[in-house]
């Protein structure tokens, strides 16, 4: 009886790990503006038709990570969204309050 108590929890471990972990990714256009100026130092990325949600992942492809200082550039390109479980969106508007330094820990790769 020991046994399929502990084979019932670890079935249900794995269960609620699968559903937590589990996505689906989209690609969409999107309109990515880059400016880097005195007034203005910003990037902004403009999904076309897709809504981001807590949790979901944004990586855009094939634009460059700064331009000149002085400029302001506009680029079309596609973007993957990795939209996050049910669960895992419900973990993150529950813990995100706690995780406001994350927001300071932002950059570009290049």
């Amino acid at each position: 009886m020991l046994m399929l108590g502990w084979g019932l929890a670890a079935a249900t471990a794995a269960i609620v790990a699968i559903w937590f972990f589990a996505t689906r990714r989209v690609d969409v256009p999107c309109t990515v503006d880059l400016e880097s100026s005195h007034d203005h130092f910003h990037a902004h990325v403009d999904l076309k038709g897709v809504e981001v949600d807590p949790g979901d992942e944004v990586l855009v492809h094939g634009t460059p990570s700064q331009v000149a200082f002085g400029t302001m550039r506009t680029f079309e390109s596609t973007a993957t969204v990795q939209r996050a479980s049910w669960l895992r969106r419900q973990f993150v508007k529950l813990t995100g309050g706690t995780e406001l330094y994350e927001l300071y820990d932002v950059g570009f790769e290049g």
